[in-house]
C-alpha cells in the first residue's frame, strides 16, 4: 500500500515509516499540515496516518480537505487527547479510526493494514494464482510449495501484479504503490524488481510483459 504519515515529531513519524516499511508498504513523510495537503495533491494513498495537533494546517483541516476532495483515502487520526468527546470529533471530521498516543507502533501497524483492506476492492487474506501463494500477513510467497525469499519491493510488486487478477497493471501504478515519493521513475527501478522476481519465481515464467502497457500474472 501507499501510506501518508503526516506528524510533527520527527522522531516518532520515522519510526512509524520504518516500520510500516519492513511489512512492504510504501511510505511517505510529512511534519506539518500543510506539506501533507501539498503531498495529496500530488499522491493517491491508501491510507494517512495524521497526527491531529499539527503546524501550519491543523490536523482537522487537512483531514476535513481530503474528506471533501473524494479520495478513497483512509485516515487514521493520531492524537493526544483521551477524551471520549475528542475522539468523536475526530470521528465526526471523517476519520475511519482512532488512535490515542502515547501507542504501541505494532498496534498502528495492524490498524493500518485494516484501513487499507477497506480502502480498496476486497481480497482474499491470502492471494493465490498459477501456482503462486501470497501471505499478506506473513509476507510469506510459496511457489508450488517452494518458500520464495523476495524482498520487500518484491513482495509489493508481486501483491499489485496478484491482485489485478490476470489483468496488467502499468509500471507506474506499480511505481506509485511500491515506492514512495523519493523514487526516479527514470531509473529503471519496476523494470529491474520484474527481472528479480521472474528469477526468483523461477520456471515456467508466469510474469508477462506486455509491450508499451505493462506486466500481468495472467
Amino acid at each position: 500500500m501507499r501510506v501518508l504519515v503526516v506528524e510533527d515529531e520527527p522522531m516518532l513519524a520515522d519510526a512509524v515509516a520504518e516500520w510500516l516499511r519492513d511489512e512492504a508498504h510504501a511510505v511517505d513523510v510529512v511534519y506539518d499540515g500543510e506539506a501533507a495537503l501539498d503531498r495529496l495533491t500530488v499522491h493517491s494513498y491508501d491510507v494517512v496516518v495524521l497526527d491531529r495537533d499539527l503546524p501550519a494546517v491543523h490536523g482537522d483541516d487537512v483531514c476535513r480537505e481530503l474528506v471533501a476532495s473524494g479520495a478513497t483515502a483512509r485516515v487514521l487520526m493520531l492524537t493526544a487527547a483521551a477524551e471520549v468527546t475528542d475522539r468523536v470529533d475526530g470521528l465526526s471530521l471523517g476519520a475511519d479510526d482512532y488512535l490515542i498516543k502515547p501507542f504501541a507502533v505494532a498496534e498502528l501497524a495492524a490498524r493500518v493494514q485494516s484501513l487499507g483492506r477497506r480502502a480498496r476492492p476486497a481480497a482474499p487474506p491470502v492471494l493465490r494464482r498459477v501456482g503462486i501463494t501470497l501471505d499478506p500477513a506473513r509476507l510469506e510467497v510459496f511457489r508450488d510449495g517452494r518458500y520464495v525469499p523476495l524482498s520487500r519491493k518484491e513482495f509489493a510488486v508481486l501483491t499489485e501484479l496478484l491482485r489485478a487478477d490476470g489483468a496488467v497493471v502499468s509500471a507506474e501504478l506499480l511505481l506509485e504503490k511500491a515506492w514512495d515519493e523519493h523514487a526516479d521513475p527514470l531509473t529503471g527501478a519496476v523494470r529491474l524488481a520484474i527481472l528479480k522476481l521472474r528469477r526468483k519465481l523461477g520456471d515456467p515464467p508466469v510474469v508477462e510483459t506486455v509491450t508499451g502497457v505493462g506486466y500481468r500474472i495472467p
